[in-house]
């Protein structure tokens, strides 16, 4: 992502204008961390930085006007001459410091204003440059919201998926993506799915075509993003095929690395998905919390088989 970039796309939103600089709006941003420069101001540069992009915040305005010129201007100049550092950014709509306006000039770097305080400016900025700069993979299947949680719902072409949401949405449920699920490595180490935007609010069932869910079944049906934190796999009834019958096995499906929990769903004729998967989401939302059905009854059970062979 560009400076230019990210004027285009959130200069309304941040509410930034762009005072020098304008030949240098390719520098690129490739980090959504912020820096706030505090002891490069003082000429320490070590472990500057200059990758990110630069927050003046109210106490690095403070220090560049009250800080000896001479001083301030050799610190700007030695920070802002790495290649790598994409722009600076001056919050609170204040007026820029002679050092750093000039400093900025020379060395060609981008200098931004935002008429936002800097706790605000730097939580909505990280959100923006999260949502370009992390990793992002498409995954083939459908991301519904049941319950509040998040299901993956994975299967070879023809299985049934649309078909399954279809129920889940009749039943209350939120669909986010049919088809093509944009998937992305959240900060925290979760897992965020969305649609892309020409897919949005539609779905594809075979022999109905393309329907709009959003004119269907209104705007409560549809969601832009959830947090993904279950993988549902359909799979065609196999009498040879062993399913796990007690809940003990334990599978995990990794994308963009990062764990989630899978089940191994057969299909076969008679069996309600809708309800098998909603079942799913809420035994996913016990074990979140601590509680694991299977394992708890496992315990008893062994318990139960000691007390007998103690009471023989």
């Amino acid at each position: 992502m560009t400076v230019g970039e990210l004027l285009k796309e959130q200069s309304e939103r941040l509410r930034l204008e762009l005072l020098s600089g304008e030949k240098s709006l390719g520098r690129r941003i490739m980090v959504a961390d912020l820096n706030r420069p505090g002891l490069a101001l003082s000429g320490f540069l070590d472990r500057f930085r200059a990758e990110r992009v630069q927050i003046f915040g109210n106490g690095e305005q403070a220090y560049c006007h009250k800080a000896d010129h001479k001083k301030i201007a050799e610190a700007l100049l030695a920070m802002l001459e790495r290649p790598d550092l994409p722009c600076v950014i001056v919050t609170h709509n204040a007026p820029v410091p002679a050092p750093l306006s000039q400093a900025c000039k020379k060395h060609g770097v981008p200098l931004l204003r935002s008429a936002y305080d800097t706790t605000t400016l730097t939580g909505e900025l990280s959100e923006a440059l999260e949502a370009r700069l992390a990793p992002t993979t498409t995954a083939h299947g459908v991301l519904v919201d049941v319950y509040g949680l998040g299901v993956l719902i994975q299967g070879d072409a023809g299985i049934g998926k649309s078909e399954c949401a279809l129920e889940l949405l009749k039943r209350g449920h939120i669909l986010v993506a049919d088809d093509a699920v944009q998937i992305q490595h959240r900060r925290g180490g979760y897992l965020r799915g969305s649609c892309h935007e020409p897919l949005k609010n539609h779905m594809e069932v075979r022999g109905l075509g393309v329907i709009d869910i959003k004119l269907l079944f209104g705007i409560g049906a549809i969601l832009d993003r959830t947090r993904i934190e279950l993988a549902i796999k359909l799979e065609p009834w196999n009498a040879a095929t062993a399913y796990d019958r007690t809940g003990l096995e334990t599978k995990k499906l990794t994308i963009l690395d990062v764990e989630i929990p899978l089940l191994r769903i057969p299909v076969s004729p008679g069996r309600n998905l809708a309800v098998l998967i909603e079942v799913a989401a809420l035994n996913q939302r016990l074990s979140s919390q601590g509680y694991f059905s299977a394992e708890n009854f496992n315990q008893r059970l062994i318990e139960r088989m000691k007390t007998k062979e103690r009471a023989g």
